[in-house]
């Protein structure tokens, strides 16, 4: 087992360069970047689950904003003319950028105008070290604002949640600490959220504005699965009313056909005395 503190053992590489182009450079437009690396999308179903939750309550979360891209495991290619040369957050986040196409195949940082804002890993056995190190030195060289590591088996991170943002080139440590309820969070200025890690190593994202915790996938398919049974509900209960006024309205035609009769059998009575 990785023992505590293992964050600062591993000592991250220097900063290197910023990877986005010079303006000497031309973009070849004929050079094809493929949308798929022939890699899984997590390593197990734990990773999934992070992955996949973050992203849908970020998806949820702006799904009125179209200038916010929101991704998942998705190519990032950040050098011109290198098809070869990518990485794939767990996810990321862009803001600011147009809405052409919310379903890119990749994002290619020279032609999109910026790279991802906020990039969040989630760590396995295979791939913690390079959370740590590749991968935060490319972050960092691409100018990624935010870089947030989570470790949700508790082995690889102490503590297990790491945010860190960019200065001058260099990240720089985010804070992240338990308030006393048991709940580690941590600020993101990128996305105007906490993310917050629950007794159990569960990584949720929380709206300090509100005090709302954003919606896990389970979560929004069951809210979704009450909404629906709810109308449901109201339907068939409008449905009980309608039967019951249209019963109402038909003894009510009948009654007054009844008392037309005996007022008609009255008056012939009437007319024969």
């Amino acid at each position: 087992m990785v023992t505590e503190g293992l964050s600062q053992a591993v000592k991250p590489p220097p900063i290197a360069p910023a990877y986005l182009p010079d303006d000497a450079e031309e973009d070849d437009l004929s050079i094809e970047y493929p949308s798929s690396d022939g890699e899984p999308m997590a390593d197990n179903q734990l990773q999934y689950y992070h992955m996949t939750n973050i992203k849908a309550g970020l998806d949820l979360w702006y799904e009125n904003q179209p200038d916010v891209f929101v991704a998942g495991d998705l190519l990032v290619y950040y050098r011109m003319n290198d098809n070869e040369t990518r990485i794939a957050p767990d996810v990321f986040v862009v803001r600011g950028v147009p809405d052409r196409d919310i379903f890119r195949d990749s994002w290619i940082v020279w032609r999109e105008g910026k790279p991802p804002e906020f990039a969040l890993e989630v760590a396995t056995p295979r791939t913690w070290r390079r959370d740590a190190t590749a991968k935060r030195e490319i972050y960092a060289g691409m100018g990624v604002t935010e870089y947030w590591r989570f470790d949700p088996t508790g082995r690889f991170f102490a503590p297990v949640l790491i945010g860190e943002t960019l200065v001058d080139g260099a990240y720089q440590p985010l804070p992240v600490a338990d308030n006393g309820d048991g709940i580690l969070r941590g600020h993101s200025a990128i996305l105007g959220l906490e993310l917050c890690v629950q007794p159990g190593l569960e990584l949720r994202l929380y709206d300090p504005a509100s005090g709302q915790w954003l919606r896990t996938i389970r979560e929004e398919s069951a809210g979704r699965r009450a909404a629906e049974a709810a109308l449901q509900t109201a339907q068939n209960d409008l449905q009980s009313i309608e039967s019951a006024l249209q019963q109402e309205a038909a003894a009510r035609r009948a009654a007054e056909d009844e008392l037309q009769r005996l007022r008609e059998q009255l008056r012939a009575q009437q007319s024969k005395s």
